[in-house]
């Protein structure tokens, strides 16, 4: 696990803090759509779908042709999701998904 001071910065910081003044969908979509490219978005989109799929507890190929991911691609998050800074964890907890111990 990486610590905050590894790939924090001020003006990291500064984004956080713009996406949490954030008080809707709608102004979250304009914001990143402004921020990001397409493809950034849709990466993001790939990322997060994956992570609810796991939580789940849905089988890595399921996932990677659900979401036209590499199977390496899901392997890869599922790392995130288990040993990560705890973040995917955090919003996952928070929107209802099942915890660890109920997708092993």
């Amino acid at each position: 696990m990486t610590t905050n001071a590894d790939w924090t910065s001020d003006d990291s910081t500064a984004l956080f803090e713009a996406v949490l003044s954030l008080r809707d969908v709608g102004e979250a979509e304009r914001f990143f759509r402004d921020l990001c490219t397409m493809r950034e978005i849709e990466e993001m989109t790939q990322r997060w779908a994956i992570a609810r799929l796991l939580a789940e507890g849905r089988p890595y190929r399921e996932i990677a042709e659900a979401t036209a991911s590499s199977t390496a691609t899901v392997t890869r998050i599922a790392q995130w999701l288990r040993h990560g800074e705890g973040g995917y964890r955090l919003v996952l907890d928070r929107l209802g998904f099942p915890t660890d111990q109920e997708t092993t």
